[in-house]
């Protein structure tokens, strides 16, 4: 019997298959402003609020939001347990990157939504 002794429990596969669909979210979010941009080359600010302003775009936005935080989770935690092997520093480094992830999770929701 193979025992999981990452990822409190979860098979590698379910880190796996977030982060190709966070990276897939990531990508389109990008390929959508760079032609958006570039379709608009006198952009103002009107335009720019107004993109931002509609629901559909703030959804995206969030998604994107949201998988940059765990994409960003995922990839440190395994570099961390990869590369950091002594518990109390792995530990304090996974802690760090946590508190800053979700920080900036929360600041970008705030950010979006106008909160």
């Amino acid at each position: 019997m193979v025992k999981a002794v990452t990822s409190f429990g979860r098979s590698g596969l379910y880190d796996w298959l977030i982060q190709r669909v966070s990276a897939v979210v990531l990508t389109a979010y990008t390929v959508f402003l760079v032609v958006y941009l570039l379709t608009n080359p006198q952009l103002t600010y009107a335009q720019w609020s107004g993109l931002f302003a509609l629901t559909s775009m703030r959804i995206f936005s969030f998604m994107t939001l949201l998988s940059l935080g765990a994409h960003t989770w995922i990839g440190l935690w395994s570099v961390s347990t990869d590369y950091i092997k002594p518990m109390g520093y792995r530990f304090v480094f996974q802690m760090l990157t946590g508190t800053a992830m979700f920080a900036y999770t929360v600041w970008g929701i705030q950010l979006l939504w106008g909160l």
